[in-house]
């Protein structure tokens, strides 16, 4: 009861967040200053992230919404690759991302319009490239590797940590099969209680919720 009331809180809130995403995606094309919403969220993700990890990830984050709430629909929901979650892949798309970005701002400087296209388009191809990763492997394949998540994972290592009570974990693995993000806590669980370390959490707390044990817990 306690994991299906989570999941249907966590569900509506997804849900309008995913609304708001399509919705500016689709206005962006037409008042290119709407993008330069893109830019507070990076921030906004980032921000978060020194305090709480990846929390902006779990509904806040438009796109995320999105992939969970739709694009989840038409999953094969098999396991991300282990180099999608690989530190040289990441650091890579954040190299190429922030490259071209910048070349696009310094081109199109100072006019507005022509910079909140460039955010729409680049939000848009990004998307493309997000929804490909759904289709093929797992609704947040993408997210392992958006640089904003990337960099909240490093900036939050450590910060607000679910941890596990290995004298109660029975590896049923239910907290991996309710993870957004395909994490398996239960590998963390050693001697005593051992922080689950793993960057890529995203504190929705589904797994606290679902564990048939309580052996999870979140603790600062």
């Amino acid at each position: 009861m306690k994991y299906r009331f989570l999941k249907n809180r966590r569900a509506k809130k997804q849900a309008v967040s995913a609304v708001v995403f399509l919705a500016l995606l689709a206005a962006g094309w037409r008042y290119s200053l709407l993008g330069f919403f893109i830019p507070l969220c990076m921030i906004a993700g980032i921000g978060i992230g020194l305090f709480r990890g990846r929390k902006w990830c779990d509904w806040f984050c438009p796109r995320g919404s999105f992939l969970d709430t739709l694009a989840a629909k038409a999953s094969p929901r098999r396991r991300i690759p282990s180099f999608l979650k690989g530190l040289p892949l990441r650091l890579a798309v954040i190299g190429l991302l922030m490259a071209v970005m910048t070349y696009q701002l310094v081109r199109r400087w100072p006019d507005p319009a022509a910079i909140g296209s460039y955010f729409i388009a680049m939000l848009t191809v990004t998307t493309i490239l997000a929804v490909i990763g759904a289709m093929l492997l797992h609704p947040r394949a993408w997210c392992c590797v958006c640089p904003v998540g990337t960099l909240a994972n490093l900036a939050g290592r450590g910060k607000y940590p679910l941890r596990i009570d290995s004298d109660r974990c029975v590896e049923c693995g239910r907290c991996r099969q309710v993870c957004p993000i395909d994490i398996s806590p239960f590998s963390f669980k050693g001697e005593g209680r051992e922080k689950v370390r793993d960057g890529d959490c995203l504190k929705c707390g589904q797994c606290v919720a679902a564990c048939p044990t309580e052996a999870l817990r979140f603790r600062s």
